[in-house]
Protein backbone atom coordinates (compact mmCIF):
# COMPACT_ATOMS: atom_id res chain seq x y z
CA UNK A 1 0.00 0.00 0.00
CA UNK A 2 1.43 3.55 -1.02
CA UNK A 3 1.58 5.81 1.95
CA UNK A 4 0.99 9.39 1.42
CA UNK A 5 4.23 11.37 2.12
CA UNK A 6 3.43 15.10 0.87
CA UNK A 7 0.30 17.34 2.65
CA UNK A 8 -2.16 17.32 -0.21
CA UNK A 9 -1.23 13.62 -0.69
CA UNK A 10 -2.23 12.81 3.05
CA UNK A 11 -5.06 15.22 2.62
CA UNK A 12 -6.28 12.82 -0.90
CA UNK A 13 -6.06 9.42 0.54
CA UNK A 14 -7.69 11.18 4.38
CA UNK A 15 -10.93 12.27 2.12
CA UNK A 16 -11.10 9.65 -0.76
CA UNK A 17 -10.32 6.53 0.93
CA UNK A 18 -12.84 7.36 3.70
CA UNK A 19 -15.29 5.01 3.75
CA UNK A 20 -18.12 7.25 4.80
CA UNK A 21 -17.27 9.83 2.36
CA UNK A 22 -17.29 6.94 -0.38
CA UNK A 23 -20.99 6.06 0.46
CA UNK A 24 -21.90 9.40 0.21
CA UNK A 25 -20.92 9.82 -3.51
CA UNK A 26 -22.69 7.03 -4.43
CA UNK A 27 -22.24 3.70 -6.56
CA UNK A 28 -19.33 3.81 -8.85
CA UNK A 29 -21.31 2.68 -11.71
CA UNK A 30 -24.35 3.68 -13.37
CA UNK A 31 -26.08 0.75 -14.15
CA UNK A 32 -29.46 0.71 -12.57
CA UNK A 33 -28.99 3.86 -11.16
CA UNK A 34 -32.17 5.10 -12.28
CA UNK A 35 -34.14 2.61 -11.14
CA UNK A 36 -37.28 3.49 -8.91
CA UNK A 37 -37.33 6.86 -10.53
CA UNK A 38 -40.30 8.14 -11.80
CA UNK A 39 -40.87 7.00 -16.18
CA UNK A 40 -40.65 10.37 -16.91
CA UNK A 41 -37.19 11.28 -15.17
CA UNK A 42 -36.56 7.84 -16.79
CA UNK A 43 -37.01 9.19 -20.30
CA UNK A 44 -35.67 12.56 -19.72
CA UNK A 45 -32.31 10.60 -18.72
CA UNK A 46 -32.43 8.47 -21.85
CA UNK A 47 -33.04 12.12 -23.71
CA UNK A 48 -30.14 13.84 -21.37
CA UNK A 49 -27.87 10.65 -22.68
CA UNK A 50 -28.43 10.87 -26.11
CA UNK A 51 -27.39 14.54 -26.49
CA UNK A 52 -24.50 14.04 -24.53
CA UNK A 53 -23.27 11.02 -26.70
CA UNK A 54 -24.68 13.45 -30.22
CA UNK A 55 -22.52 16.15 -28.77
CA UNK A 56 -19.35 13.67 -27.70
CA UNK A 57 -19.82 12.66 -31.38
CA UNK A 58 -19.69 16.09 -32.88
CA UNK A 59 -16.35 17.28 -30.75
CA UNK A 60 -14.64 14.11 -32.09
CA UNK A 61 -16.00 15.00 -35.64
CA UNK A 62 -14.45 18.37 -35.09
CA UNK A 63 -10.94 17.56 -33.74
CA UNK A 64 -10.58 16.08 -37.30
CA UNK A 65 -11.73 18.57 -39.72
CA UNK A 66 -8.30 19.29 -41.36
CA UNK A 67 -8.59 23.45 -41.34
Amino acid sequence: MHTPHTRLGRWWHDTFHDVFFRSLIGPAQTRGAIQGSSQEARDQWKRDLEHRKQYTQEQRERRHVPH
